[in-house]
């Protein structure tokens, strides 16, 4: 590695597609505390909690095969001391000797942890202040200022990154790791209550074609149009979010089999009624019915709505399936 990129003023990762760690330099083994032979060959998804890996698994991958690069990803990382790390990352996709690589440059996040410093000194001030008989009441009113100000700073600041971090940045909608929180107490709240929920996979039929044959700028104008499509015939209270790639979700509260299956019909009618430029696009849909009888979590659930998409894709595509309606056929989908 060359010497100035070694000892550069931030951290820097190349990863393998698979995630396994090729090269790593020493401000970030300095930054972390470990050493060449403790990440080089190891995943680089050892050193995040399962939320990153999530968010990683969500936001990362999807971005840099779609678009070749990934920008001001926030991002935790656990350092040799098993602290978590907050980094700002930006990824950009290379080939070199016929073989692909992902660069990641990592830069420690410093202002929150600099706020949430300056509050604990001037909470340690304030002490002071009560205990000292000379300290004028006028210092007093200014730390008591300075406190709020710190206060309602760092509040905007963790506003603004809670946003970012549940926010897809293509199509501006919720993203995965939104949409399993939110099917989490879904799941919770029927188990309570009993009251049923619906589960859609969407998914863009035929996406590559459309990339390979229009272009992936045309293939983003595609997810957007779609995104909002979806956004704009949700109901209210229903969770829409994108999944990864040209997947997205919905998540209907208080909603049977029978009609998830009219709603999921038309949002897809919707789509292919909608004035694309170029070739028309549709999409298919998985619908799974929370009932009386489950007895499964949320991964069970995705994976019956995705048997659900598996075979509307089988069947034509540009169709609504139900998970229920592969369970009557008695022929479901592995």
């Amino acid at each position: 590695m060359d010497v100035r990129l070694n000892y550069a003023p931030c951290g820097y990762v190349s990863i393998t597609h698979e995630g396994i760690v090729a090269d790593v330099n020493q401000t970030f083994l300095d930054m972390m505390g470990y050493r060449q032979e403790d990440l080089v060959q190891k995943h680089f998804e050892t050193l995040m909690s399962t939320a990153n890996k999530l968010m990683f698994h969500s936001y990362f991958y999807p971005y840099i095969n779609l678009d070749g690069h990934v920008e001001e990803l926030l991002i935790r990382l656990k350092n040799s001391r098993g602290e978590s790390v907050p980094f700002i990352l930006n990824g950009r996709k290379s080939e070199r000797e016929g073989q692909e690589w992902l660069d990641c440059v990592l830069v420690q996040v410093g202002k929150r942890i600099d706020y949430e410093m300056e509050l604990r000194l001037a909470n340690k001030q304030i002490e002071k202040a009560y205990w000292e008989k000379d300290q004028a009441l006028e210092e007093l009113q200014h730390i008591y200022a300075e406190i709020e100000r710190k206060q309602t700073e760092l509040m905007e600041i963790n506003a603004v990154l809670l946003e970012l971090s549940n926010t897809d940045k293509l199509t501006g909608m919720k993203n995965r790791r939104f949409f399993q929180e939110k099917l989490e107490e879904e799941l919770k709240l029927f188990s309570e209550t009993g009251v049923p929920f619906s589960l859609f996979m969407l998914d863009i039929d035929h996406f590559k074609r459309v990339n390979d044959t229009w272009g992936h700028a045309y293939g983003d104008e595609v997810l957007f149009d779609v995104a909002s499509v979806l956004q704009t015939h949700a109901r209210e209270g229903d969770i829409v979010a994108r999944y990864g790639g040209e997947e997205f979700v919905m998540l209907l509260p208080r909603t049977q089999a029978s009609e998830a299956k009219a709603c999921a019909d038309r949002i897809r009618q919707a789509v292919s009624d909608f004035s694309w430029k170029e070739d028309g696009v549709t999409i298919s849909i998985g619908i799974m019915t929370a009932t009386d009888a489950l007895e499964d979590n949320e991964a069970i659930l995705l994976e019956q709505a995705d048997q659900a998409l598996y075979a509307s894709k089988e069947n034509g595509r540009n169709r609504v399936t139900h998970y229920e309606d592969l369970k009557l056929q008695d022929s479901p989908h592995s």
